[in-house]
Formats: structure tokens, sequence, C-alpha cells
């Protein structure tokens, strides 16, 4: 069933996961047209099947669709990106005047997603529990990468599957400013001592696009891509 769940419940033809992939981008403005729990559902059990370090599967998801409870939830993202924009550059930081004008229309963007934010029709977070996960021996702690990188893969399945489905998502994390006000709203549980159990890995609102799809800039993968030794370029 789970092969043809987008077919047999009328989401229309599959998309190529290629294609899927190359246009999830950064989806900032909704349309107010609702996004069903059963689509949100869907996104979920993508997500859920990511890799993860040892198979142990550390997030938690929470999803906000009360209207009162996104309102609560866009209070403290608001006063998250208020004070995070005091610190961002001004368009005069760039090289040129291409990248000053990428940046003006991301900054804006995202200052319309943080007043705006209550209307997208969903919120998911992502939270990781807070635990040890440096391991050690005789010979002292090692290195085997941090726990959210157990995390973040299911937070792209989420998103793309998302795009699969015509909905638009933005990975945001800058409510983790305000970590504690935002975990008490969702009524995430503290250890016995008040400190928290869990961090917000990823919050992200989700809705129909007002704007469209598409391939976003990158830098071109040869730019950053060595082989077989840093510095070893193979240029297009």
């Amino acid at each position: 069933m789970e092969v043809h769940l987008k077919r047999e419940r009328g989401y229309g033809r599959w998309m190529d996961a290629l294609d899927a992939i190359m246009t999830t981008r950064a989806i900032r403005r909704f349309t107010d047209e609702p996004v069903t729990d059963e689509e949100i559902a869907v996104c979920l059990r993508a997500a859920q099947q990511a890799p993860s370090g040892g198979n142990v599967q550390p997030q938690q998801y929470v999803v906000v669709t009360a209207a009162d409870r996104r309102a609560e939830i866009a209070t403290w993202y608001r006063a998250s990106f208020d004070r995070y924009e005091k610190t961002l550059p001004d368009s005069s930081a760039f090289r040129d005047e291409a990248a000053a004008e990428s940046w003006r229309k991301t900054r804006a963007a995202s200052r319309h997603l943080a007043d705006h934010v209550q209307e997208a029709p969903a919120i998911v977070f992502f939270l990781q529990p807070i635990i040890a996960w440096t391991p050690s021996d005789d010979e002292g702690p090692m290195d085997i990468g941090r726990l959210d990188g157990s995390v973040y893969p299911a937070v792209q399945n989420f998103c793309v599957a998302a795009r699969a489905l015509g909905i638009g998502t933005s990975l945001t994390t800058v409510i983790r400013i305000h970590a504690a006000e935002t975990l008490a709203a969702l009524g995430v549980p503290a250890n016995d001592d008040g400190s928290p159990r869990y961090e917000i890995a990823a919050c992200i609102p989700m809705g129909r696009p007002a704007g469209n799809f598409g391939v976003a800039p990158r830098k071109p993968a040869s730019a950053v891509t060595h082989w077989n030794t840093f510095g070893d370029r193979r240029r297009d």
C-alpha cells in the first residue's frame, strides 16, 4: 500500500526522485489552501524511513495545526527572528550587485515568514533528545559524529516528500533562540531537575507555495568537490 499511496489517494502521478530533490527549495510564502493530516502523515512516514547512526532513530515530531497553537509558536518565532535580524549583514557587504540582490530577496522572504508564520497550515518540529552521545574507551572519548547527523536525513526526507505532494517547506532553526519558551508551549517534558530533555533540531512551516518551485541558485558541485586529494578539482 505504501508504494502506491500517492496514486491510490489522488495525489497525482509520482514525481521523479531527482526532480523532487532538485526543486525542493525554501518556500516562505504560502497560500491559504489547507494541508491535510493525511498529507502530513505521508511526509512523516518518509521522514521516518531516513537512515540514522546505528538505527538509533532519535527524532520526535510535534505537528502543530491548531490555529491558537500556531499563533503561540509564531510569537516566539518572531521574537527570535527580530533579535537575529539585527545581526545580519547589510547588502553592501556582498561582492557584487547580483549577490546583494539575491541576499535582499532572501532576507525579505525570511522577514515575511517571520511575520506570517502563523498562517502556515502546519508547523512541524523535529526534536532530538539531549543525551550522552560520545563513547569512550581506555584511550579516551571517540568522536563518532553529532547526534543531529542522525536527524537531518529525516528532515530532508520530509521536505522532499512534501515537495512531491506539491507542498512547500522551509527548514528553519532560528526559534532555538527562544527554545525554552517554545518547548514549554509545545508541552515537551523536561528532566526532573528542570533541564531540557529535548532540543529543537528543526522547525518546518509547510503549506501550498504562493510562488513556484524551482531549482535554487547554488554553487556548482564541481566548485566544491575535490577528487582523491583536497585541491584536486575537475571543472565542468
